[in-house]
């Protein structure tokens, strides 16, 4: 053990992109193969399998963009036209019959003949029923063509697209009462050590709560995952040999703290036993620690214990690890520049990720950026990168990655 103690102080550090860079690679290299076809109320969140391909042309025929009158434009010389129909949406129209115009209302069909629509805040009614345009017009005025939003057979959303609200909604309007999706991504969490209770229990010496295990459950199950939540593992060789043999059908092995070259890494020793671990230390902060490895087969990643640590690794590295599995194309967080509220006066050899959140135009950070405090991130709106050997001072500008991108 020694020996490997030694091997791991005089690893160099990784850089944050070459981390990423392992972990997609790893990723594609293991991907999860299975479909399944689910309703659109249980699509939410899901992974599309397939190419969505329009089954029909998007409006289906051309319709009115506006409450008012269609018309032939070369049938109008500037005089008031007859109403020969009044066309409201859901109904089929009959042709327009020439010389005429036809009552029209959003969403309506044009009716045979006509190639302009003119809103009624521009006509009049006169008193014999006729009606007067106050306005020139156009061909094609307030009209929406057919096609306009797609093509049949034309490729609206690609494999790999996340299904949220607004590609729900899309394809509800092609018509699609079910997506073939990816399955979920199981994955198996556990905490190690006995230092650590859950919430509700009462603590003893030398003992705290279990915070990591609430904040990955949650935060994999809004990622669109299956999770299985093992709960803490005691440290005792037997009964982690035990649990990890017991976790049955699982993509992803999960687990916060413990894995390390200690004397008290028992999960670290069972992992060697049954497969292979690596042990990285990256240059970030917080979070210098990862270990990714195989138990019989099944991928591993470690986190570090802390829960800043394991914050802003799981938004990271994890989480980019666990979309691209699902065959998501695209999986680095949004981020952008805003100018700093703060002075930083410790440059340092590793990137790091301060707690933040924009007040009144600026990025402030939370006081005590320790590692060890979770209280700066439920305080913050995303993370600040402050790059390796830099020093930002007020108005400089600095990275900022906004919570709601990595925790959706």
């Amino acid at each position: 053990m020694t020996a490997v103690v030694e091997a791991v102080q005089k690893q160099p550090l990784m850089s944050v992109e070459e981390a990423l860079q392992r972990l997609i690679a790893l990723a594609e290299a293991a991907p999860i193969e299975a479909r399944e076809i689910v309703p659109l109320a249980e699509a939410q969140g899901r992974v599309l399998a397939t190419d969505l391909v329009a089954t029909l042309d998007l409006p289906p025929w051309p319709n009115s963009a506006m409450d008012g009158y269609a018309l032939r434009l070369d049938d109008w010389r500037g005089e008031p036209l007859p109403v020969s129909q009044r066309i409201f949406a859901g109904h089929a129209p009959q042709p327009l019959q020439p010389g005429t115009c036809a009552r029209i209302f959003t969403g309506a069909p044009l009716p045979a003949g006509a190639d302009c629509v003119e809103m009624q805040e521009n006509a009049e009614v006169l008193d014999d029923g006729r009606v007067r345009f106050l306005e020139p017009m156009k061909l094609e005025q307030n009209v929406r063509p057919q096609g306009q939003e797609t093509r049949q057979g034309e490729q609206v959303m690609a494999a790999g697209t996340r299904l949220g609200p607004i590609q729900l909604g899309l394809a509800a309007t092609l018509g699609f009462a079910t997506l073939e999706v990816v399955r979920k991504i199981r994955v198996a969490v556990l905490s190690t050590g006995d230092e650590l209770v859950e919430p509700g229990l009462p603590l003893g010496p030398g003992q705290i709560y279990n915070s990591n295990r609430r904040l990955l459950v949650s935060w994999l199950q809004r990622l669109g995952c299956e999770v299985r939540d093992v709960g803490i593992l005691a440290d005792d060789l037997a009964r982690t040999r035990e649990c990890l043999a017991g976790l049955g059908d699982v993509d992803l092995i999960l687990s916060t703290g413990g894995v390390s070259v200690g004397e008290a890494d028992y999960l670290g020793a069972v992992l060697r036993e049954a497969g292979e671990l690596a042990l990285w230390k990256l240059a970030i902060k917080p979070g210098k620690p990862l270990t990714f490895g195989h138990f019989r087969g099944v991928p591993v990643i470690g986190l570090p214990g802390n829960p800043a640590s394991t914050l802003v690794t799981f938004g990271l590295l994890t989480r980019p690890y666990l979309l691209r599995r699902q065959g998501v194309t695209e999986v680095t967080p949004l981020r952008f520049d805003m100018p700093a509220g703060f002075e930083w006066t410790k440059a340092g050899t590793r990137r790091e990720y301060l707690r933040a959140r924009i007040e009144q135009g600026q990025v402030r950070i939370y006081k005590n950026q320790s590692s060890g405090v979770l209280r700066s991130a439920a305080w913050a709106e995303g993370l600040v990168e402050v790059r390796e050997g830099t020093l930002p001072k007020p108005g400089d500008s600095v990275p900022f990655i906004p919570f709601s991108e990595l925790l959706d």
